[in-house]
């Protein structure tokens, strides 16, 4: 903590450390708010720029816009229903529902103190704890990500208070959605159906913004454009959460802080795993697990808390390991290999200096955030007061415009629309749209990891059951779809009973 503060220091006397973080940030920023422009290719796009850069300067590029990277989507997200990144899309479930409430000003408050103090918390956390949980981290194989994924899945799917079997249902269409292409193992052509378009797979960036940007514009174009009061003629203004109001989140803060750092240590998983799993954990323990998805502020600080959070796992995984634990520290591994420094443990003794850097980053890079942050809200928040019909139409723009910048493919356009169409027919009809994104987006990987568990033991599926952490994290799933089920049935009891009470008294009278 020590040569932190002192990193900090020196960081803050170097103009040119300064204006590399300050570049890091808006780049992230603008990474995780436009969509399909996706925060790794942001650092993937900004890795050229580093050659020429010393270790430390290239080191604080990189990390200030992996900090703000997990925090730009969450403007597009609330506002818009457009998730800039995977992650984002549990923060919009109860973010763009407090918007839609009038209080959009007070849900980017919460997700912007949710950032800044999970970050803080996760940085403080990360140090105490690096070791014994990257010792666990490090035994994690084929088997446990396959569990860890199916865990992710579970604690989506059980959430809420609509259909379960719709909920299933929207899952394995996403799960089939993404089968189609390439096998990633055997490399088979599945569902392709003879078109070149198809055999690259249809992303997830074009199932995401379709089904939640443009699905989204479709649903308000069928109501006419009619803007609740609450949203267009409110008067809006900026306000961040109060000591109070932060208090009654306190556990939600927590809770989700912890697993950000403890999915930020296992190599692949990422924020986007740890944002799911968080709000999942609020879904099943929270005080108000019952309200969440309605627009309450744990829904919001849940799944951001834990994002920031994951960044301070990632980067020990990376720093005492030597393995990246998310697709943005696979970069930085890259950069610092390409300016001979092998991440590991040899790194603490032989280039401190480094890795006070990567701590100095994150602690002025979420105070630089918070600043930037406020500024960027107090002006999308008053982006509400224009006519939806014009916003709608500006999100049509970035919706197709985010599909073109992620592949270059004309195709992916006539994808946009088709999700969309789905996303609209799925609202219609109170089929949840998230379980379908989800499947689409964790599908190839719980694919993958299955597959390969099941080589390495000989098609014997008992490995799942062998494997302590794996057989855990299965019947930890297992238990919350029985809790679900169980859940449902008594409410469905509820309801009948309450129904039954009513016809009764009808008749009396």
């Amino acid at each position: 903590m020590i040569g932190t503060i002192t990193a900090t220091a020196a960081l803050l006397t170097t103009p040119e450390a300064l204006a590399l973080l300050i570049m890091g940030l808006v780049a992230g920023l603008i990474a995780g708010i436009l969509p399909g422009l996706t925060l790794v290719m942001g650092i993937v796009l900004a890795l050229p720029f580093t050659y020429a850069m010393e270790t430390t300067s290239a080191v604080v590029l990189l990390t200030a816009m992996y900090v703000a990277g997990t925090y730009g989507g969450a403007f597009t997200s609330i506002l818009f229903r457009i998730p800039g990144e995977p992650l984002d899309i549990p923060l919009l479930w109860d973010g763009y529902a407090m918007a839609r409430n009038g209080d959009a000003a007070m849900a980017l408050g919460y997700t912007l103190a949710a950032a800044v103090l999970g970050g803080l918390c996760a940085l403080l956390l990360a140090i105490l704890v690096a070791a014994p949980f990257a010792r666990l981290a490090i035994s994690f194989s084929a088997p446990e990500f396959f569990a860890l994924v199916v865990f992710g899945i579970a604690s989506v799917v059980s959430l809420g208070g609509g259909s379960l079997l719709k909920g299933v249902i929207s899952l394995l269409v996403g799960l089939l959605i993404a089968t189609v292409g390439i096998d990633d193992v055997y490399g088979a052509n599945r569902f392709s159906f003879g078109l070149p378009p198809l055999t690259d797979g249809i992303s997830y960036i074009c199932v995401m913004i379709g089904a939640y940007g443009l699905g989204e514009v479709l649903v308000r174009l069928e109501r006419g454009f009619s803007t609740p009061r609450s949203v267009g003629g409110a008067r809006l203004r900026t306000r961040l959460p109060s000591l109070i109001d932060l208090a009654r989140v306190k556990g939600a803060l927590f809770r989700s802080t912890a697993i950000g750092v403890l999915i930020g240590l296992v190599p692949g998983a990422g924020a986007t795993v740890a944002s799911f799993i968080a709000y999942g954990a609020e879904g099943q323990y929270g005080r108000r697990r019952d309200r969440l998805g309605s627009g309450i502020p744990e829904g919001i600080v849940a799944p951001q808390a834990a994002s920031t959070a994951s960044v301070g796992g990632a980067m020990i995984c990376l720093l005492t390991l030597g393995i990246p634990g998310s697709g943005a520290t696979a970069i930085i591994f890259g950069a610092l290999m390409l300016h001979g420094l092998q991440p590991g443990p040899q790194v603490f003794m032989s280039s401190p200096q480094i890795v006070d850097a990567v701590f100095a980053t994150i602690l002025l890079g979420l105070i630089g955030m918070a600043i930037i942050g406020w500024v960027f809200v107090r002006g999308l928040v008053r982006i509400l007061k224009a006519p939806e019909a014009l916003i709608s139409a500006f999100v049509v723009l970035f919706c197709l415009v985010g599909a073109l910048a992620e592949r270059n493919n004309t195709n992916d356009l006539w994808l946009i629309v088709a999700f969309g169409a789905i996303g609209w027919a799925l609202e219609r009809n109170a089929f949840p749209i998230a379980p379908m994104v989800l499947g689409v987006i964790l599908g190839p990987m719980a694919e993958t990891n299955f597959i390969t568990a099941m080589i390495g033991a000989g098609n014997d599926p008992a490995v799942f059951a062998t494997r302590p952490v794996a057989a855990a994290l299965l019947c930890a799933a297992a238990v919350m779809v029985a809790l679900r089920i169980f859940r449902s049935r008594q409410r469905d009891r509820a309801e009948a009973i309450g129904s039954h009470v009513a016809m009764s008294g009808k008749r009396g009278s």
